[in-house]
């Protein structure tokens, strides 16, 4: 079992000041994963942790402009339906492009007010390069849903802030920009990061949906024409891995799957981070790697992973992973489920896996909760993830036809979980 990363503000901040301290020579042992990396790109990219280089801001006009013609201009009805609610005093909502751009930035209140001082307004660029750790920053960073929480901000001015944001993704797959949740608190807790994800998987099925009203005619699908399957995968992850239908190690799918999530490539340190709960030396991260690149040669047609460092793929790789998310994005939740069998690399104890399995798994029970698919709501309750699941059970007894076996069994079921709780 991973160790679970240390989050509270009073050991945060000591562990901060060390790593700074110390001009990263000091390693944050203990820091989430995800947040560890990010301090040291940070550093890595001069940012002072004091005065973090001024973000520039775009003219009112040019910037009013730009986001009227952005992709994320028609969804922004649907962020504020969804989330407008919870931008009281305590919260902000924004909405960046995907350099980083914030293009809205609505709220009110003593926590408006905190934003503005630091910076945090619409027009600013938050990117990594020049502000350090941030949630909105480090989930383009990333390509994931990411929180930060208080003294885990990288620049010191925006320590007393916490935010949770998550890309947000157009028809394609490609990351057209961001959602972000900034506050006290509240802002990082679960409710938070559960009302970004649902509320940025209505945005992509908002964008996909009008992707494929406008580029479609109207008479180009026949109703009840099967659409072409997604090509098959080269990665297996949801299931016993393979890589081209060959079985790879554990350790191997784990950093396949870890450089596939991060793009931009990960160092031996980022590495041994991820894979391991505990100290995992950089010669045994480098000499797996090294592995892998031997075993991927031979299975693939070039090279993999890139030959410099950072480490890297070489190549888009597909996974079942991606598979899953597609139809995710597509709102194709029957699809989904048949295409995520099983947790992501299940056995995996690698603190990065086990995060990335939690929010695929988090991504699907909330698309299940919010689907009208009887079939695709059934098969989830059916499922060991689904067993205990009393808001899919509830869904599934609305949707069941009324004094039906369906109906009856999810009553049953329904009553056995309220009688658990008592």
């Amino acid at each position: 079992m991973a160790q679970v990363p240390h989050r509270d503000a009073q050991w945060v901040r000591a562990a901060y000041e060390r790593f700074v301290g110390s001009a990263g020579s000091q390693e944050p042992a203990g820091i989430d994963p995800v947040v560890a990396a990010s301090w040291r790109r940070s550093l890595r990219n001069g940012v002072d942790p004091d005065h973090p280089s001024a973000v520039p801001v775009a003219a009112t006009a040019d910037l009013e402009d730009y986001r009227r013609h952005h992709p994320l201009a028609v969804a922004m009805p649907l962020v504020r339906d969804l989330v407008g609610g919870a931008t009281g005093d305590d919260l902000v909502v924004a909405v960046s492009d995907d350099a980083g751009r914030l293009l809205w930035v609505e709220g009110h209140g003593p926590v408006r007010s905190a934003v503005d001082r630091v910076g945090f307004v619409e027009g600013a660029v938050w990117r990594e390069e020049s502000v350090g750790t941030n949630a909105p920053g480090t989930a383009l960073a990333t390509r994931r849903p990411v929180q930060v929480l208080g003294a885990e901000h990288y620049a010191r001015p925006v320590q007393r802030l916490s935010c949770t944001a998550a890309p947000v993704h157009d028809a394609s797959g490609g990351i057209v920009g961001a959602l972000d949740l900034t506050g006290g608190s509240v802002a990082g807790t679960g409710v938070a990061l559960a009302l970004v994800r649902a509320t940025v998987a209505m945005v992509e099925r908002e964008l996909a949906a009008r992707a494929a009203t406008s580029h479609a005619p109207a008479d180009a699908i026949a109703p009840g024409l099967a659409v072409a399957p997604d090509p098959t995968p080269d990665l297996r992850l949801l299931g016993p891995p393979t890589l081209r239908g060959r079985r790879i190690s554990l350790r191997h799918a784990e950093i396949l799957l870890l450089l596939a999530e991060h793009p931009r490539g990960l160092t031996a340190e980022e590495l041994a981070v991820l894979l391991h709960p505990g100290d995992l030396s950089l010669v045994a991260v480098r000499a797996e790697v090294s592995r892998l690149r031997r075993v991927a040669d031979a299975v693939l047609d070039g090279p993999l992973l890139a030959g410099s460092r950072p480490y890297r793929l070489a190549r888009p790789l597909r996974s079942d992973v991606d598979a899953a998310r597609g139809h995710l994005r597509r709102g194709d939740v029957r699809s989904a489920l048949t295409a995520y069998p099983e947790p992501l690399l299940r056995r995996s104890a690698a603190p990065g896996v086990e995060r990335l399995r939690e929010e695929l798994e988090a991504e699907v029970r909330e698309a299940v909760h919010a689907c009208a698919d009887t079939v695709a709501v059934d098969r989830w309750t059916a499922r060991p993830e689904g067993a205990d699941d009393h808001a899919a059970w509830t869904r599934l007894a609305r949707l069941a036809q009324p004094g039906g076996p369906l109906a009856a069994r999810a009553s049953a079921h329904l009553d056995v979980l309220e009688r658990r709780l008592r």
